[in-house]
């Protein structure tokens, strides 16, 4: 792994997290933040069903893309986001647990792109099963840091 360049990337990484209304509108939560890997687990409930009773297919990739994102996020020097150019995720067996782990880790850092993996597990009386794989692309977008609630890209 490459050095930290920021050695507050965790309070960095979670105070972006804090800003998507996006995971809290699905109940998303973050209780993993280390250099170069996140966590992110979602409860399974009604509102991120599709019609079978899994967890829809985007809403995994919802929490693929954030996991990865960030476990991105936190090579980055304080003075940079990222953002993500590309994933291709592989949906590899259904999404039915009582609660999902998405977990993001580093392939390799570099200065402008950053190379992701997500998977993501439905876990189910204790038991994971692996649903998904997703390989990404990330952008480091040097000088350009998150943006405070309420303002407008």
């Amino acid at each position: 792994m490459t050095r930290i360049s920021d050695p507050h990337f965790a309070e960095r990484v979670r105070a972006s997290f804090a800003l998507q209304q996006a995971m809290a509108l699905i109940r998303a939560t973050l209780p993993v933040v280390a250099h170069g890997r996140t966590e992110i687990h979602l409860p399974h409930w009604a509102g991120v069903e599709q019609q079978h009773g899994f967890v829809h297919g985007g809403v995994v990739g919802m929490i693929a893309d954030s996991a990865a994102g960030y476990a991105a996020m936190t090579m980055v020097p304080a003075a940079a986001s990222v953002l993500t150019v590309e994933y291709k995720m592989n949906l590899m067996a259904p999404a039915d647990g009582d609660h999902l782990v998405a977990r993001g880790r580093v392939i390799r850092a570099g200065r402008t792109l950053i190379v992701t993996q997500g998977e993501v597990f439905a876990v189910k009386d204790g038991r994971e099963t692996q649903c998904a794989l997703m390989q990404q692309t990330i952008m480091v977008m040097h000088g350009k840091t998150e943006r405070l609630h309420g303002e407008r890209p």
